[in-house]
């Protein structure tokens, strides 16, 4: 593990007694970083021809895929995977607004009620036109699941076609964040002739309509594309394969990109963008996004450290969000409430009832509920920066008199001991949350009966719950505004699942071999999305 960059010195110790003594910390300077075009940090040039191979590498967290079936993928890494090959009726621009993708357009007559035109010319990469029994029998299907994301889609009342290319999606009450629920790829439209004739099984076989189709995988190593000949959109993909490489070792991106192996590459630790800063023909950009990590406190294992609710806030209290993003995220991240910072409407996380107390409030709540001398173990995954959050966790919670004990593990083992049993076995863990692209779809994930990944370390709080629904059907403006600010002082409060500093995405790529597309900001945790549109230089 690389040693982090921190603001006020050069250890730990620094940290606690030139940081933590004052409550200040000093922001790194920020690197010169112009958009390409509104919303963009990069558009790839259209004058270069198409063609050619793209060789990328990424983090080990973004092989997770174990299998295809897109309703069942659950983390946004995998989703940057599946949505090379599956596409949905919406998807959102570069200011999160709602565009057409497989929709052509579409119709609310009524705040309950959605009529979405197809796109004609549509075909799944095996040729077969999609129709709007694919879009009826994907959406039903998704609903009758026990995907993660069924419960993003809201009240659903009835999915029905309305005409050969009209589909009418009723709501049984009005839900303000349906169309960017369409927008991910769990609610991908599949192809349901060959799933209901079984010639196809989704959990094996990616057969969507999307860009490139599959040639090869081998599970947590690489993933090779090829491009879709039949797509719709006839002037892409530009290039005709992507070769994905699944790098865990940091130091292996950063060769790859110094060597010319790989054109673009994702990054993690924040001092490898100075790193690179030597190096010929490589371009370093950081992708703003409304990911963001978050600390678990697990209420549900048998003599749960914190059942009470008094420790759960001295906790939250004593973490110094602004600090976590000025060390561990060298000053990218931003402080963020459970509607994640960047997205309108969403909470001023300074606003927070915990925002405005500090290590001795934190003391004194712990004196409360008898755990002076509290201590816990914070399991971690090994892939940065998360180690470096961790560090600043641990430093911040010292101040307030909580000894932790950091337990650091691979993505794997992490995963099994965080989401493998109910109860789950640990006693706090630190993951983060994709954003998404509107403020009020990542709060549904603070009610575990929704949620379901976190049944086994989190309690419902049936107050929260209510408020959270209130939310959702309130349309965009002020009253809605003050329905997440209530939504977000109540998780506060609650300190079960503690939202921390927006994740910042890290891409580098070498100017020479390639002209990409980047968002300015990514709602979705998917760097990959524009990808099709990324030209690949013939001469470096």
């Amino acid at each position: 593990m690389r040693p982090i960059r921190l603001a006020c010195g050069v250890t730990a110790a620094l940290l606690v007694s030139a940081c933590a003594a004052t409550g200040t910390t000093t922001t790194p300077p920020a690197s010169t970083q112009e958009s390409a075009a509104p919303g963009y940090l990069a558009v790839a040039d259209q004058a270069l021809p198409a063609g050619g191979t793209l060789n990328l590498q990424v983090h080990i967290d973004s092989g997770a895929a174990t299998g295809y079936d897109p309703q069942l993928a659950d983390v946004a890494t995998t989703w940057q995977l599946l949505s090379l090959s599956y596409e949905t009726l919406v998807t959102i621009g570069p200011d999160f607004g709602v565009q057409p993708l497989l929709a052509e357009k579409w119709d609310t007559p009524d705040p309950k009620t959605y009529v979405f035109h197809l796109r004609k010319g549509v075909t799944f990469s095996n040729g077969r036109e999609m129709t709007a029994d694919d879009v009826v029998g994907s959406l039903k299907r998704l609903l009758a699941s026990k995907s993660v994301w069924r419960g993003q889609l809201g009240p659903v009342e009835s999915v029905a076609k309305d005409g050969d290319d009209k589909v009418k999606v009723t709501l049984k009450e009005a839900y303000t964040p349906f169309l960017a629920a369409l927008a991910n790829v769990p609610a991908a439209v599949l192809p349901m002739k060959e799933i209901d004739d079984k010639s196809v099984d989704p959990a094996t076989t990616l057969l969507g309509t999307g860009p490139y189709v599959v040639e090869n995988h081998r599970q947590d190593v690489s993933w090779t594309f090829k491009r879709n000949d039949k797509y719709w959109s006839k002037d892409k993909p530009a290039a005709d394969a992507l070769n994905i490489t699944i790098a865990p070792e940091e130091a292996a991106r950063i060769a790859a990109l110094q060597n010319g192996s790989a054109a673009l590459a994702t990054l993690g630790n924040v001092d490898s963008a100075s790193m690179l800063a030597g190096a010929r023909n490589v371009q370093v950009v950081t992708q703003a996004t409304t990911d963001f990590y978050y600390l678990m406190l697990n209420t549900v294992a048998p003599g749960s450290k914190f059942a009470d609710p008094k420790v759960r806030q001295a906790i939250n209290i004593a973490l110094d969000p602004q600090q976590i993003a000025d060390v561990a995220l060298g000053g990218k991240g931003k402080p963020t409430a459970i509607t994640p910072a960047g997205l309108p409407g969403s909470c001023d996380p300074a606003a927070l009832p915990s925002a405005k107390q500090g290590p001795e409030e934190a003391r004194k709540l712990l004196a409360e509920a008898g755990a002076q001398n509290l201590t816990f173990t914070l399991s971690i995954f090994a892939t940065e920066p998360a180690p470096a959050v961790a560090q600043v966790i641990q430093q911040n919670l010292q101040q307030a008199g909580i000894t932790v004990k950091i337990e650091q593990m691979d993505e794997a083992s992490w995963s099994g001991k965080v989401y493998g049993k109910a109860p789950a076995e640990f006693d706090a863990a630190l993951s983060w949350f994709a954003g998404y692209a509107d403020p009020g779809m990542v709060t549904k994930w603070w009610n575990p009966e929704t949620a379901g990944f976190n049944v086994g370390f989190m309690k419902p709080d049936k107050d929260l719950n209510a408020l959270i629904d209130t939310a959702g059907k309130e349309p965009a403006g002020a009253a809605r505004e003050q329905a997440l600010a209530a939504v977000c002082a109540k998780a506060d409060a609650d300190a079960q699942m503690i939202p921390l500093v927006t994740r910042p995405a890290t891409v580098a790529f070498r100017g020479d071999a390639l002209s990409p597309s980047l968002y300015a900001t990514e709602g979705y945790g998917n760097v990959l999305r524009l990808v099709a549109d990324a030209r690949v230089k013939k001469t470096q």
